[in-house]
């Protein structure tokens, strides 16, 4: 048996993209999309969602899914109610909006995991100037062990000079690495000062003291958010790029 488990977090409720699971991306709900990518990667995966519609969807992709409670504050509260009475050492933690997750994207998570880290993280290099300067990507700053220092929304480091050269930046993706006594952990922990003002819960990890080991890979994953980004995600998938 495989030592870890790819919970997936699917609430029903979107404000820019509404019942975004059961959205049809090609012929085929989003959350379907996930399901099939994640099981090319480990045959254990799990969906955890507050709405029945989205969980026989999410079975009859083949996964297993639960309904969770609707109060909770974030996915990784879901995922914890949904996992923490089983059995696996690992738990990643794979959005419900990432049609196109690959295993480059999880296997490293694994790999950090099982080396004793016991939160984990993946990270991209940008490819353009505007894409650093969005903060709607959130840009992380790591140390030479690979532990993320600190991540934001702002362009960090700061070019004093005024020059970006992307490549010298990380693009922070939204999959997350778990052991079972640190997931439980973070859930118990309260909403941090950085992480009000930045609205990143990973920060959750670093302002309680500990290190979130942060996995370079080589392509990024595509979340679908609006309207617009399901139309390009249905595109890519008419080129043949996924």
């Amino acid at each position: 048996m495989e030592d870890f488990l790819i919970a997936i977090p699917a609430r029903i409720s979107s404000t820019r993209l509404p019942e975004k699971p059961l959205r049809i991306l090609c012929g085929k709900p989003l959350i379907g999309w996930v399901v099939e990518s994640c099981l090319k990667i480990t045959k254990n995966v799990l969906v955890a969602t507050d709405d029945e519609r989205v969980k026989k969807t999410a079975e009859k992709f083949g996964a297993k899914a639960v309904i969770t409670s609707l109060e909770h504050p974030s996915g990784t509260d879901r995922i914890f109610e949904a996992v923490r009475d089983l059995g696996f050492k690992y738990v990643v933690n794979v959005q419900g909006d990432e049609p196109f997750v690959k295993p480059i994207h999880v296997l490293p998570v694994v790999e950090a995991l099982r080396s004793g880290e016991e939160y984990v993280t993946i990270a991209v290099r940008f490819e353009n100037e505007e894409e650093v300067k969005n903060p709607n990507n959130v840009k992380v700053v790591v140390d030479k062990n690979s532990h993320g220092v600190y991540f934001s929304r702002s362009v960090i480091p700061y070019p004093r000079d005024g020059r970006i050269e992307p490549g010298n930046y990380l693009k922070h993706i939204g999959i997350y690495g778990y052991t079972k006594e640190s997931l439980r952990r973070f859930v118990f922990w309260k909403e941090g000062f950085l992480e009000k003002i930045e609205k990143l819960e990973q920060l959750r990890i670093i302002e309680n003291g500990y290190k979130i080991h942060v996995s370079i890979v080589s392509e990024s994953t595509f979340g679908v958010d609006t309207e617009e980004d399901l139309r390009k995600a249905a595109e890519k998938i008419e080129r043949g790029e996924v």
